[in-house]
């Protein structure tokens, strides 16, 4: 048996190596596909709040709702009944709390009917404005101007605006004019305390989203946050709606954004987002949290377009982009 031979072993290779490569020449290192951050919190937000329930879900809950309260009245019945029977004493103090429960349930009731009012107050004013203004009817549109001095009568943060409406209207003969003229006054302070909420909720979305890994979390903190914003921009424009009336308000503001597409992610918003190219490179959820925050402005700019009593004409509708800006700035570092 032969012994393997002692010392190095060449090998012959069928190219030469390049002496001359040098870490210039080398072939550049491919750049990976990073997934353009789409808002998919926000979207889901939105599919879910505006989705319709079936006839037959409405059946459900209907009837399982009533058979509910059936039982619950009739134990609580018979509960009080036997107390009585038993005990008058501490019969008649169950009936008294009961009677008091009872009466709670009807301030809560009128309470939310009396928010569906003022919801339906703001949308009456808002299309009078719009008829009187295509109109050129300048007694419809002074008609306006009345309902909206009604409307906010007694908030203080309007007073100025409602003395300075009622010192110059008179000297105002279209109808359009008009209307610009209490846009200017009556709204500007409110449109600005709007707005200060629009950025509050982007900021709070964006956040939760970018430091959140918690599933679903991202979904729920853009729930809450948007309802908790369309509610407060309903009661700065005087819509001050109860839970039953934000329910519906959000769905009425996130039907509308499914309905025309404005929900999703376009080149142009992710264009607008300073640094968002960058973010979603070094950072994933930095990007989605970027997406989610401008997507939750767009859904304010159309809350405020449902809520408040005039349309947008003197005054320059909100911008995205700009919103974004003055919301995130700081936040991720741009």
């Amino acid at each position: 048996m032969t012994k393997p031979p002692k010392g190095p072993v060449l090998i012959d290779l069928e190219t030469e190596p390049h002496l001359d490569s040098t870490p210039d020449t080398a072939p550049p290192v491919p750049d990976l596909a990073v997934p353009t951050p789409s808002g998919q919190a926000m979207q889901t937000m939105a599919v879910l709040a505006a989705r319709k329930p079936s006839s037959l879900a409405k059946w459900f809950w209907s009837l399982l709702g009533a058979l509910i309260s059936f039982m619950v009245s009739l134990a609580a019945y018979d509960f009080v009944i036997g107390l009585i029977a038993r005990n008058p004493i501490l019969g008649y103090a169950a009936l008294g709390l009961t009677g008091l429960f009872v009466l709670v349930l009807l301030i809560i009731a009128l309470r939310e009917l009396a928010a569906f009012g003022r919801i339906r107050r703001l949308d009456h004013v808002q299309a009078a404005a719009i008829k009187a203004q295509a109109d050129g009817d300048l007694n419809a549109a002074k008609a306006v101007i009345a309902q909206l001095q009604r409307l906010y009568a007694g908030r203080e943060d309007t007073r100025w605006g409602r003395e300075k409406l009622i010192e110059t209207q008179g000297d105002v003969f279209e109808a359009d004019a008009l209307l610009q003229l209490a846009e200017l006054h009556l709204l500007g302070p409110l449109d600005a305390a709007a707005m200060k909420e629009v950025e509050a909720a982007a900021r709070q979305v964006a956040t939760v989203t970018a430091i959140v890994p918690l599933a679903f979390a991202d979904v729920v903190a853009a729930l809450t946050s948007n309802v908790r914003m369309i509610r407060r921009i309903a009661e700065i424009y005087g819509g001050r709606s109860g839970a039953l009336g934000s329910w519906r308000l959000t769905r009425t503001v996130l039907t509308h954004l499914v309905a025309t597409g404005a929900v999703a992610v376009t080149d142009d918003l992710i264009g607008t987002l300073a640094g968002g190219g960058v973010l979603a490179k070094v950072s994933r959820r930095f990007g989605e949290g970027l997406v989610n925050g401008a997507l939750t402005a767009r859904v304010g700019v159309a809350a405020l377009e449902v809520c408040r009593p005039l349309p947008f004409t003197s005054q320059t509708r909100p911008n995205i982009a700009g919103i974004v800006k003055r919301a995130l700035t700081g936040l991720f570092g741009f």
